[in-house]
């Protein structure tokens, strides 16, 4: 956790694979502020796909290339707003569960303005919801790095995260 004294146990590896690219502005300052944050380490994997097809072409192409950034052996986890709505602690434990069962790398898949192809959705190992919203997907990269930086806080019992369980 950056200079927040984070245990070394944590050691997951983090991939953001998302449709579309960063742009410079608020969200991006919010994601790197967490990003410095983070123990875990964190490769960011952005990929796009031609405007000028479908939207279902469109689809396809960019579940195809969102496959080939994910790690052989990663668990994967597509965020969707039908996907299951954890709390912070439910999340923190989802990680140190897939940690201490020995898995080492987590892909989080971002989908672009149309979303995560239904397949890629479905292969997933879980599909992860900030709630029923739809929120901006520069946003969502932050909210998402909060979320794991709070995990790796609870984890480590520092006193970043508060509030009643």
């Amino acid at each position: 956790m950056g200079g927040a004294g984070a245990s070394s146990r944590f050691a997951l590896k983090f991939v953001l694979a998302t449709v579309g690219r960063s742009r410079p502005g608020p969200e991006l300052l919010l994601f790197e502020q967490y990003r410095q944050r983070l123990s875990g380490s964190l490769q960011i994997c952005e990929v796009e796909a031609r405007r000028t097809l479908s939207a279902a072409d469109r689809l396809l192409r960019e579940a195809e290339r969102l496959r080939a950034v994910i790690p052989a052996g990663a668990i994967v986890v597509a965020l969707d707003e039908s996907g299951v709505a954890f709390d912070s602690l439910a999340f923190a434990h989802q990680l140190r569960d897939w940690r201490d069962g020995g898995r080492r790398q987590i892909a989080f898949l971002i989908g672009g303005a149309d979303g995560l192809d239904s397949a890629l959705k479905d292969s997933a190992d879980l599909r992860l919801a900030f709630g029923a919203m739809t929120w901006p997907h520069l946003l969502v990269r932050a909210l998402l790095l909060e979320q794991i930086y709070r995990a790796e806080c609870i984890l480590a019992g520092h006193p970043y995260h508060r509030g009643s369980h």
